[in-house]
């Protein structure tokens, strides 16, 4: 044979034997999944919720009128720092100052009056007693006549004279009793007529004293809206009345901010708090929750929902209150702020990445072991499963783990949610390799699949993906 016919021959093997192995890698490698693993570590975790608000006192009140009239005197300035009690501002009083004046004259008439009554009254009980004496007298000048009269000793004249005497006597007893009966009223009378004047004096003494507006307790200004001069009105039915200022303690400073409601459960009164203010960026200030809020607000109009006619199914957030440990004296009320609230935290735990977690039901994991040969615990046969709707849909929690160049389905009980980790509380032990993405992969991946390592793509590229 030929040198040239020996080359090609050879050349030809050469040939089919690389299409071979060719062919035989290229099957091998269409069932190997490339992954990104990590593996199962102890650390610390805390659960943490946040939400976004504003800054506010604990304790602030809007001064509201409480009467119509223009503003003659404010005696104070938006940030002024004010003590309880002091002056901040006067509404003209010409007419209820008047008012007062008028029935200050009247409550001191209705006095006199009383004091007159009761002089009176004094007087006829006077009349009373020396009505009641010559009653007395002539009644016993009367009975001894008779005796007289009978046995012959007087004349008919006197007789009668003495008769007549303690008619008279008994006729001046009874006037001089609805004399007494009379001055008693008058008394009552007058005594109501000065207690009259006196509510009278109260309510306008009231009205006098709604002119003026004095500091409830020791603050500062934080809200001036009003000038001196301008007209203000006292609330009515359905029609807010004018504010005049608003006065804050800040001496107290809380964050309110807004709690998802599925985060508002974990929530609880005493947690610790990192807040952050938009003004203040490079800051973190401490605080605690001293006040979670009972009523659902609808996010996109911020009504509650006890205050709303109908039902809503909008997203809702709860109220929560932070109270700063060590607030500075340089803060505002209303400036923009977040609270991250730390509703639980775990020491040297088993944890693995949140993006680790898959679900499976039933059903797939126990069509994945069937066709794999192998019987997963967690799952039921198919059997079992095509028995029970219920069974086949019910899911399962889980990480896939790298055994034997392959992934197997591993069922996991969580605990707490960290920042990007997550607890394990069991299914797993310390150093086991987990497969953590791709997202794409681990929605499709089935236990058993052959994978191949590849941890060198880029996060962000992970991400996009």
């Amino acid at each position: 044979m030929k040198t040239w016919k020996k080359i090609l021959i050879g050349v030809g093997i050469l040939l089919l034997l690389s299409v071979i192995v060719g062919t035989t890698v290229y099957q091998s490698g269409k069932n190997v999944v490339t992954v990104q693993t990590a593996k199962t570590q102890r650390e610390d975790l805390a659960s943490v919720v946040s939400g976004s608000g504003e800054i506010k006192p604990k304790t602030y009140v809007n001064i509201g009128a409480n009467a119509f009239g223009k503003i003659t005197h404010l005696y104070v300035k938006e940030g002024d720092h004010v003590r309880k009690g002091q002056l901040l501002a006067q509404l003209e009083n010409v007419q209820s100052s008047a008012d007062v004046n008028a029935n200050e004259a009247s409550v001191q008439a209705a006095e006199t009056d009383a004091v007159a009554a009761d002089a009176a009254l004094k007087t006829a009980e006077a009349d009373l007693r020396r009505a009641q004496a010559d009653y007395d007298r002539n009644k016993l000048d009367w009975e001894r006549a008779q005796g007289l009269f009978k046995d012959g000793l007087i004349a008919k004249s006197d007789f009668d004279m003495r008769r007549n005497a303690w008619a008279t006597a008994e006729a001046g007893l009874g006037q001089a009793q609805a004399r007494v009966a009379q001055a008693k009223a008058q008394k009552d009378s007058a005594d109501k007529h000065v207690a009259q004047n006196r509510a009278t004096l109260v309510r306008f003494n009231d009205v006098l004293q709604k002119a003026s507006y004095s500091a409830p307790f020791d603050g500062v200004i934080t809200n001036l809206p009003v000038r001196q001069g301008e007209t203000v009105v006292m609330g009515i039915q359905n029609s807010p009345g004018s504010t005049l200022m608003t006065l804050a303690d800040m001496s107290v400073i809380t964050a309110e901010v807004k709690i998802d409601e599925t985060d508002i459960v974990n929530v609880r009164l005493g947690q610790s708090a990192d807040v952050t203010i938009d003004a203040m960026p490079k800051k973190v200030f401490r605080g605690t929750v001293s006040q979670i809020g009972d009523n659902a607000i609808v996010r996109s109009t911020g009504i509650a929902t006890s205050q709303e006619t109908s039902s809503s199914e909008e997203a809702k957030d709860f109220k929560v209150v932070v109270t700063l440990n060590d607030a500075p004296t340089d803060l505002r009320p209303g400036l923009s702020t977040t609270a991250k609230i730390t509703t639980a935290s775990r020491s040297n735990v088993l944890s693995i990445p949140i993006q680790a977690l898959s679900v499976r039901t039933k059903a797939q994991l126990a069509q994945e072991h069937s066709n794999s040969g192998s019987v997963h615990a967690a799952a039921p046969a198919p059997k079992e499963a095509a028995s029970n709707g219920k069974g086949e849909k019910e899911e399962i929690q889980g990480v896939f783990v790298i055994r034997n160049k392959k992934a197997e389905f591993v069922p996991v009980t969580t605990g707490i949610t960290g920042t990007s980790d997550i607890e394990v509380v069991n299914g797993l032990k310390e150093g086991d390799e987990i497969i953590t993405g791709s997202y794409k992969v681990l929605r499709t991946l089935r236990s058993g699949s052959s994978v191949k390592i590849d941890n060198s793509v880029p996060k962000k590229e992970e991400e996009e993906t």
